[in-house]
């Protein structure tokens, strides 16, 4: 939403997205042919929620963490019961203990970006998925997230990136706050991307956002506006329909 990236095909943006969130890299997620060995394999009318054996409820005992029941994560989200309990098992791998904190979020997501530093993005992305502020996010918050991501309607994505864009949880996104964004995003891509990013180019950016943005010019962009503007860029509404079909 920060700004125009060039065309990419679906399944690029998929690959691409699934290995941006934490938890949902390639060697986490089974494949198509995997997940369904694996889930034919489970006792889906077993009680109790994500365990298909004995081996799981064993492992599950030592987390420091039980997710809620398999049915209630249904109701609270737009996924199937196969797709939450793929989404486990990535989970689960990543993070054992089944809640994950800020830092260890932030060794996760720099795996992505070796050539940059990726620190700042990763503790803003944390914090729109810590959405109690408790200072670690559990299965329950994750999935809840990439629920709103992947299913939610065009508002609850637009609601969920102007929360990650508002630091403070004020209601409001500043140019201060926009300019620390596009600050980590430039510092995670690295020095030695191609073409080179010019060292104005944040602010740039920053400039163009909220001179699209700020519907009365009075230096903040309001939730009212940020749906306002995106709901009326052609380019933002498709790349959210990109993501209707990504898990």
């Amino acid at each position: 939403l920060a700004g125009n990236p060039p065309v990419q095909t679906k399944k690029a943006l998929k690959q691409r997205f699934l290995k941006l969130l934490p938890c949902c890299r390639p060697k986490s997620i089974p494949s198509l042919s995997e997940s369904k060995t694996v889930l034919a394999s489970a006792t889906l009318s077993s009680p109790g929620f994500l365990a298909d054996s004995v081996e799981d409820e064993f492992e599950l005992s030592t987390v420091c963490h039980r997710p809620e029941g398999l049915e209630q994560l249904q109701e609270q989200t737009k996924f199937t019961r196969k797709e939450l309990q793929v989404l486990y098992r990535g989970f689960k791998n990543e993070c054992p203990s089944g809640i994950v904190n800020e830092e260890n979020f932030k060794q996760i997501y720099s795996q992505f970006f070796p050539q940059g530093d990726s620190s700042t993005y990763a503790t803003f992305l944390f914090n729109a998925f810590d959405t109690d502020h408790d200072g670690s996010v559990s299965f329950e918050d994750f999935v809840s997230g990439l629920s709103t991501i992947l299913r939610g309607t065009i508002d609850d994505r637009l609601n969920w990136a102007f929360n990650l864009y508002d630091l403070n949880k004020d209601g409001c996104i500043t140019k201060e706050e926009m300019l620390d964004i596009m600050k980590s995003i430039y510092d995670m891509m690295g020095k030695y991307t191609y073409p080179a990013m010019r060292e104005e180019a944040p602010r740039e950016h920053v400039e163009n956002f909220f001179q699209k943005m700020d519907r009365n010019k009075d230096g903040v962009v309001t939730i009212e506006e940020f749906l306002e503007s995106c709901q009326k860029d052609e380019n933002i509404m498709r790349s959210m329909q990109l993501f209707d079909s990504v898990i």
